[in-house]
Order: C-alpha cells, then sequence, then structure tokens
C-alpha cells in the first residue's frame, strides 16, 4: 500500500456519543435511524461506559444499510471465542453490516482494572486476531479448531456451541494502534487501522503506514482494501465566537494526551518529547487546569482540525485525504437547522 494510492477521505463515521450528549441505551435505534438518514456510511461505537456489541445490536435492528462497527471494544479481557461469537452474532443480525474494531489498552488498566496479567499487546493481539478467525472458520467451513499459542489453546467446539456458517463471514477487523508494533502487525493479520486522534496526518504517513507496508510484506500480503479509519480531534462551531470554547476543549484534551505515556511517540515524532514530560509530570501532580495553557496555538494547529461549519469539511478533506479513507465526524446538534447543515457536511465530503 502506497500512501498516494489510497482512497480519497470520502467515508463518515459519527460516534453516538459527544460531550453534549452522552450516549443514552435506550435511544440507540432512534439514534441509528438519525444517522442513516443523514447519509453516514457508518456507525461506530466506542467500549467506555456501555458494552458497545449491545449498542450495535439496538442499531442494527434500526437500520438497513448503515455500517456498523465497534471503535473500538477491548479485546484482552474477552476470550477469543466470546470476542468471536459476538462479532458473528452482529454480522448475522446486520446482514454483512459488521466491522470488528478491537483495542489492546495500555498496562495499568489490564492489571488494575480488569485485573489481569499483563503481556506484550503486539505478540498478544497477533495471537487473539488468529484465534478469532480460527472459530469463525470452525463455523463457516468446518475446519477443526486448533489453536496452539503462547496465550490461547483452544480445540474443543461441540454441536451446541457451534452456530454454523452465516451468509457474510468474512468480517473486517481493525485494530487501534499508535505505535510502530501494533501497526505492524495490523499489516500482518488485521484488514484495517485506527489511529488515535493524536495521530497527525504527517504521522500516519511517516511512521505508521510504513509498519503497516512492513507488515503486510512480512506475511505477503495485499493491502488493497486496506482502510485507515481516523477520529481527528475536531473543534467546530457556526461561528469564531462559537469556537472559541470548542478550541479551549480540544486544547484541554491535546494536553492530557500529551501527559500520557502511551502516546508519547506521536508527540514525539514531532520534537516534542520535552512538552509531553513537562505535561506527565503536571497530571502526575494533578495540576489539570494549567496543563492547557502549554499547548500552543501551534502545537495544537499540529493535532486538531480547527475551522467553523463553513470550512470544516475542506479543512479535514485537506489534512487526511492522502493518509485515510474514512473519518469520524459530527458536530454538536441543537435543532433541525443544524441536521441540514450536519447532512450537507457529509455530502460536501463524499462528493471530493
Amino acid at each position: 500500500m502506497k500512501v498516494e494510492t489510497l482512497l480519497p477521505l470520502g467515508k463518515v463515521d459519527p460516534g453516538l456519543r459527544t460531550a453534549e450528549k452522552p450516549l443514552e441505551i435506550t435511544t440507540v435505534g432512534e439514534d441509528a435511524k438519525v444517522v442513516e438518514s443523514l447519509g453516514y456510511d457508518a456507525l461506530m461505537v466506542e467500549e467506555t461506559k456501555t458494552d458497545p456489541f449491545i449498542v450495535m445490536a439496538l442499531a442494527a435492528q434500526a437500520t438497513t444499510t448503515l455500517g456498523l462497527g465497534t471503535a473500538v471494544a477491548i479485546a484482552f479481557p474477552r476470550s477469543p471465542a466470546v470476542t468471536a461469537m459476538s462479532a458473528w452474532t452482529l454480522q448475522k443480525l446486520s446482514n454483512g453490516r459488521f466491522t470488528l474494531g478491537l483495542g489492546t489498552q495500555v498496562k495499568g488498566h489490564i492489571e488494575r482494572r480488569y485485573g489481569m496479567t499483563w503481556s506484550p499487546a503486539g505478540p498478544w493481539i497477533r495471537e487473539y486476531v488468529a484465534a478469532v478467525r480460527a472459530v469463525w472458520d470452525c463455523w463457516q467451513n468446518d475446519t477443526p479448531l486448533n489453536v496452539q499459542g503462547e496465550h490461547y489453546n483452544m480445540n474443543l467446539m461441540v454441536p451446541l456451541f457451534n452456530p454454523g456458517p452465516i451468509d457474510h463471514p468474512d468480517i473486517p477487523i481493525h485494530l487501534a494502534a499508535v505505535n510502530v508494533v501494533l501497526c505492524h502487525v495490523a499489516g500482518e493479520v488485521a484488514d484495517g487501522i485506527r489511529p488515535h486522534p493524536v495521530c497527525t496526518a504527517d504521522y500516519i504517513a511517516e511512521v505508521m503506514l510504513p509498519a503497516v507496508r512492513d507488515g503486510a510484506a512480512k506475511k505477503e500480503r495485499s493491502l488493497d482494501d486496506f482502510k485507515v479509519s481516523i477520529k481527528p480531534l475536531i473543534a467546530t462551531a457556526k461561528t469564531g465566537a462559537e469556537l472559541d470554547k470548542r478550541v479551549a476543549d480540544v486544547r484541554a484534551r491535546v494536553a492530557f494526551y500529551a501527559s500520557t505515556k502511551a502516546y508519547r511517540a506521536a508527540f514525539e515524532f514531532h520534537g516534542l518529547g520535552d512538552l509531553a514530560e513537562r505535561l506527565s509530570v503536571m497530571s502526575r501532580d494533578q495540576r489539570w487546569e494549567d496543563m492547557p495553557r502549554e499547548i500552543s496555538d501551534t502545537v495544537l494547529e499540529q493535532f486538531a482540525v480547527i475551522g467553523t461549519f463553513d470550512d470544516i469539511g475542506q479543512k479535514l478533506r485537506q489534512r487526511y485525504s492522502h493518509v485515510a479513507t474514512n473519518a469520524e465526524f459530527s458536530i454538536p446538534i441543537a435543532n433541525d437547522a443544524d441536521l441540514q447543515t450536519l447532512r450537507d457536511l457529509i455530502k460536501s465530503i463524499h462528493a471530493a
């Protein structure tokens, strides 16, 4: 895969949860219908406070053409067999519209939130994806289940627990990534990557995509249909005055991300390692209110796309069209006029 041969940024996906509107499980079906009517290609949902597979099931039943996916579900706390079943069920329910997005999470969360033993994420997720696909192959083609690895040994599948073949068995798997190791693994075993919001267009082009290509070359895989799905940091509003509040929010988000060691590589790439270390110390001291002031306008512009509704679509295309196939994008909705504005923005991105 070469950067210049990537499809222009033309597919747009929203998330159901925003700062203004937390995800409400009781209205997922209604929300998904609205998303579909606006012309979105797909609806993605992250795993934070609600089970993403349940959300996707509700959205699948309420829609007919909208793509659906987890962006992302956390892999390691779930057995590959459990994840395989959730994805298989959703693919059947949605008639082939589901994408399984998986993330590894950081060591602290795996150990202290999930109560598990940590292992290096790259080899672990490589084996995990292979195990999920082995289960699917067993169900679809009656291939004997035989997974033998460092983390998983699976060789039992009896009829009672075998759902059998489905019409659309080729479920895409996308991996969340920041660092080179996971990009390399994605090139080996996945159908796409989901760069973290701190991954700038230059970082994707010069660090992530070469690693993906190296991983694919190792396994002699084609990347013709490989997807790069971004969730950019965006500050947008109807007017310049309203935009100031959005900019402040995004500045605080950049400061938080810079303080997180898991995302350090993306900042070091831009020569901002010292800034990231300084913010890391400030976060340990819980100086949350002071941290955004460390993010200059120049740094902010590197990591976020900023503009009014009139120009944000064009700015997104200019920033990412050479490195991404899909983008998560939305605007705050307060009334019917905002809905029409969003509909027009989606059309403009598709048209490009």
